[in-house]
């Protein structure tokens, strides 16, 4: 089963840093637009309209979402989940989380269901899941 991900993420003002942080952990290319290159002038000039980071197999995007009370985003109002076979892409994914600062909620291991499961939160406030159908003996090294 190859990993697909496609997720569209609203933040209060801090889209170009979280699409740069999320560009650092998944590689891949990422372009980003702003509110000027749309001719926008009721919104901040350098603020991000659309970015989309094109990784392989799978697209994050993103934009500010200016006009709503910044305590209104964050803290899980999205769920991004990764459903996978391919171990060592996916762990990886887990890894760079965790080596820049995301907070473990479920450390990546072996759940009842048979799968690998963890789960983070980045410093953004999203929620990322991670499911790993892995063989048997599989064990979850590092983090």
């Amino acid at each position: 089963m190859p990993t697909s991900l496609v997720v569209y993420i609203s933040f209060a003002g801090h889209a170009r840093e979280a699409m740069t942080f999320y560009q650092s952990v998944f590689g891949g290319d990422l372009q980003i637009a702003t509110f000027a290159d749309f001719g926008m002038p009721d919104a901040p000039a350098d603020g991000v309209m659309h970015s989309e980071l094109r990784a392989e197999g799978f697209t994050v995007m993103g934009a500010d979402a200016f006009g709503e009370p910044a305590e209104g985003w964050g803290k899980n109002r999205v769920h991004a989940a990764f459903m996978s076979d391919e171990i060592d892409r996916v762990a990886g994914f887990y890894d760079r989380f965790v080596e820049q600062g995301s907070e473990v909620v479920q450390a990546l291991e072996k759940q009842v269901w048979g799968d690998f499961y963890g789960e983070l939160i980045d410093p953004w406030g999203v929620a990322w899941m991670f499911n790993i159908a892995a063989p048997d003996g599989w064990a979850k090294s590092g983090s």
